[in-house]
């Protein structure tokens, strides 16, 4: 299902919603850690279609961000079980392999001025992006060397380039789950790359809960598998994100352009690194979560 003109729907829903976390309760949502609460720019279940347009997802974060789930439509939403509680999750694919188009399913929003709800973002000393994942395919698709999970833009991104971002992407010949992450609009991109194979660290049909952090004053991200550091390296030596001076350090002065969620391009315009998978619990945060709240998230489910 081709939706044109959708994304300027969402941007025009997102700059009207208010502050206000949609259906989070007076304390939030209450599968959120407490300490996790006040940081939580975006948070996504997937059992909270808009009324009357079940294309787009209510977030359930403080910044009222509605995403679209684009090609799909409501057909995304499928019943499984990523933890206990948790209610229908985000179904994303490649549709057409081998065939040049824009039907894949993926999820997010972009806007070329910014997203002026996910400010939050904008020069900001850390980040984190976290969920449950669940991968059904053997590898990048046809044609790509990495396989998107989910991220925040920066403000100049296209549709792809990312702020924070949580994938798996070839590093020197291999798959390796990763945190990719940019400071500055325009500048370089650090990767932090886990040492232990991606597929015993994301099993095939296996739910996994996987979390990045990002600090960008400290210029040092983290990966976290069900709750647990994950051991890595980074794969540049050099100063990518420019934090040698005087701190603190934060992203650009610019409101991210958006999130993508299941590949790139949430404006439908272009597809890349396809991911076939399920995702749910998707949580997009202002700062950068130390080792003990990530826990204290994945023991809460």
């Amino acid at each position: 299902m081709r939706r044109t003109g959708r994304v300027a729907v969402v941007a025009a829903a997102v700059l009207a919603a208010t502050a206000a976390p949609a259906s989070a309760g007076q304390n939030g949502p209450r599968d959120v850690h407490p300490s996790l609460r006040p940081n939580l720019v975006a948070y996504y279940d997937f059992d909270h279609p808009l009324r009357g347009d079940p294309a787009l997802e209510q977030d359930q974060g403080r910044s009222s961000t509605e995403i679209e789930l684009v090609n799909g439509g409501a057909a995304m939403r499928v019943a499984d079980r990523a933890y206990p509680g948790g209610g229908r999750v985000l179904q994303t694919r490649q549709v057409n392999p081998g065939v040049t188009g824009n039907d894949d399913w993926k999820a997010g929003i972009w806007s070329a001025s910014g997203v002026r709800t996910l400010r939050a973002f904008n020069a900001v000393e850390g980040a984190t992006v976290m969920g449950w994942f669940r991968r059904s395919m053997d590898g990048p698709a046809a044609g790509f060397n990495a396989i998107g999970l989910a991220g925040v833009l920066t403000g100049d991104s296209d549709g792809h380039g990312v702020r924070a971002l949580l994938e798996l992407i070839d590093v020197n010949g291999e798959l390796k789950l990763v945190a990719l992450g940019r400071r500055l609009d325009g500048g370089n991109s650090q990767t932090f790359a886990a040492d232990e194979d991606w597929r015993t660290l994301m099993p095939k049909d296996k739910w996994v809960h996987l979390a990045a952090t990002f600090d960008f004053t400290k210029g040092t991200m983290a990966l976290y598998r069900n709750g647990k550091p994950v051991p890595g390296s980074y794969t540049r030596t050099d100063d990518p994100w420019l934090v040698n001076g005087p701190g603190p350090h934060v992203t650009s002065a610019t409101d991210p352009r958006g999130i993508k969620i299941g590949g790139s391009f949430p404006q439908n315009t272009l597809e890349r690194n396809p991911c076939d998978c399920r995702m749910d619990a998707l949580m997009f945060l202002d700062r950068s979560l130390p080792a003990r709240d990530v826990a204290n998230q994945y023991r809460l489910y």
